[in-house]
């Protein structure tokens, strides 16, 4: 996949990474000091969790930035192709919890990601990649201008937009590209409300069994719906390359989107029990869909977020 037309694409174990996509020109990276670098990873060795946060002024500039206009275009720079023939429409009853993330890369690109809120201490947690936070392998290299609208279809924001104010990912992830998922935590809506107060939250599952059917989620850069539309693909899980593969062509803008357990696609019912992203597509079989089986990292990154 060209880098003009994603956003993090590269190759990691044999696999294509970061699912997310870009809507304008990439810029340049700007280099991380290598004796900066190894500062803070020392300093935070101790702590297997990395957090972002976002000051006030930065929440609402994020806010006034992703204007309607602004959604559409990014929408409509894009285009990875026809959708299909695993990925189908999602028609079942209205996932409240389950949305785009809109954010400007590290590249300075607008760009989207998947992301759905969770069952939490706070109220506040939303579950995504970690890739759609950060650039693997690169601490300095940050995502900015986040913005979660739960249940976003076709231009409609019926739940309003929640800025981002913290992103918590493994340290595996900031220097070693690994364990790719992430929690953030929302701020309330211009009501005051909590976000699972307004729109609920998905159980999520640590230590589950790899083997079963699952329903995954996203909203991705392929036509017709070019990320307009939630898309889904069902199959079962297998272990595979040290995490779990589902049978899915789901693409950019699906990253961090929901794998969910117990759950019936067409009709929406079930509990739908969050047990993975989606994280990455196989370099070489893009009908194969990776994503983290959730131990022990992915709890204490989940529990720094539910508890902040």
């Amino acid at each position: 996949m060209p880098e003009t037309s994603t956003s993090l694409f590269r190759s990691l174990r044999g696999r294509v990474t970061g699912i997310a996509v870009a809507g304008t020109a990439l810029a340049l990276l700007a280099p991380v000091p290598a004796m900066a670098a190894s500062a803070q990873a020392s300093a935070t060795a101790a702590d297997p969790v990395s957090v972002l946060k976002y000051t006030a002024k930065e929440r609402r500039e994020a806010l006034a930035y992703w204007t309607t206009a602004r959604i559409k275009a990014v929408g409509k720079s894009v285009d990875l192709g026809p959708t299909g023939p695993k990925a189908k429409p999602y028609k079942g009853a209205t996932l409240k919890t389950v949305g785009r993330l809109f954010f400007v890369n590290a590249r300075g690109a607008d760009t989207w990601c998947t992301a759905t809120a969770v069952k939490s201490a706070n109220r506040s947690a939303v579950m995504t990649a970690a890739h759609c936070v950060r650039m693997g392998s690169s601490p300095g290299n940050t995502n900015t201008s986040m913005v979660f609208v739960p249940a976003y279809d076709k231009g409609k924001q019926p739940y309003g937009a929640f800025a981002v104010r913290s992103a918590a990912t493994p340290r595996t992830w900031e220097n070693d590209s690994l364990n790719d998922m992430s929690a953030l935590v929302v701020d309330a809506d211009k009501k005051g409300r909590e976000l699972t107060d307004v729109v609920g939250g998905q159980p999520i599952s640590f230590d589950r069994a790899v083997g079963g059917t699952v329903t995954a989620l996203g909203y991705s850069a392929t036509r017709p719906q070019l990320g307009e539309e939630l898309l889904r693909c069902v199959g079962k899980t297998k272990r595979e390359n040290g995490t779990q593969m589902i049978p899915c062509d789901l693409t950019g803008g699906a990253s961090g989107g929901p794998w969910l357990a117990d759950f019936d696609a067409t009709t929406g019912k079930g509990k739908g029990v969050l047990v993975s992203v989606n994280a990455s597509l196989d370099s070489l079989e893009p009908t194969k869909m990776y994503g983290e089986v959730l131990r022990s990292t992915a709890k204490k990154v989940y529990d720094k977020a539910q508890k902040s």
